[in-house]
């Protein structure tokens, strides 16, 4: 688990996306919390990410985590990491957060949990972030824990892209 100020990320397991695929509300047992709605801004995610990690346990810690707001017992959104570190050292982070809960500084705060976390692991020398290329939350989100913009690209499915990164102080 990483703890942030007003947060708890949980890292997920296989018995939680099961718990989710049935119902959210066997998954809010399983965490002992409430869902905030719309906590879930990806819904499609659930069952790849269960594959995933049946096939790569050892990417646990590197993959999915869920924000639980420690002062209300809610969960209010998820993200983490798109995979374990590569050669380089490189990781990529997403996050999202409920409606409710946007404006608070709590995606921000998930991010930079996410960020220091990556870097307390000494193989870890830049963390990546993909956002659409406009101005936005997001955008806002990842300039307030120090990325800085790459470069934009066209993805096939998404469309125009902002590529974001983080390198590791020396």
């Amino acid at each position: 688990m990483i703890e942030t100020e007003r947060l708890n990320l949980i890292a997920c397991e296989p018995e939680h996306f099961e718990a989710l695929a049935r119902d959210e509300n066997e998954l809010a047992q399983i965490l002992e919390v409430e869902c905030a709605e719309g906590w879930l801004v990806f819904p499609e995610i659930i069952s790849y990410s269960l594959e995933f990690l049946k096939n790569n346990p050892d990417a646990a810690n590197w993959w999915m985590y869920f924000f639980v707001h420690r002062a209300s017992r809610k969960l209010v959104g998820n993200g983490g990491f798109k995979g374990k570190p590569d050669e380089a050292g490189t990781v990529e982070i997403g996050y999202a957060v409920a409606p409710a809960y946007r404006g608070k500084g709590l995606a921000t705060e998930a991010a930079q949990g996410l960020v220091e976390f990556a870097f307390s692991h000494p193989q870890i020398q830049t963390i990546q972030a993909h956002t659409l290329a406009e101005e936005n939350e997001s955008v806002r989100v990842l300039q307030k824990v120090g990325m800085t913009f790459v470069k934009e690209f066209n993805d096939p499915e998404d469309g125009d892209i902002w590529q974001w990164q983080l390198k590791k102080e020396v």
